[in-house]
């Protein structure tokens, strides 16, 4: 199952927080195919048959697709000083 890093946990829950209508939800990943890679969102609660990985109160809610694309790995994330986000893809030891 996907793992977060603490700062991956700390940008998932700084990013929900810019988002008031998401309350307490988290970031939604969902595989869009192998040419386009995945696409995150801010969303209110997991759909249905999403995974939910939950680290440090971050949430993040995979999609079935990503769900198994990303079984093994890490998200990471850098925290810019001017607010930016960027996300990584690492794989786990």
């Amino acid at each position: 199952m996907l793992t977060m890093t603490d700062t991956a946990a700390e940008a998932v829950k700084t990013i929900v927080s810019r988002v008031p209508e998401a309350g307490d939800g988290g970031v939604r990943i969902r595989d869009t195919g192998a040419q386009n890679g995945f696409e995150l969102s801010v969303a209110p609660a997991p759909e249905p048959q999403d995974t939910v990985v939950v680290t440090d109160g971050a949430r993040v809610f995979l999609d079935e697709a990503a769900t198994t694309a990303l079984d093994d790995r890490v998200l990471d994330a850098e925290l810019g000083q001017d607010g930016s986000v960027r996300f990584a893809l690492g794989s786990q030891a």
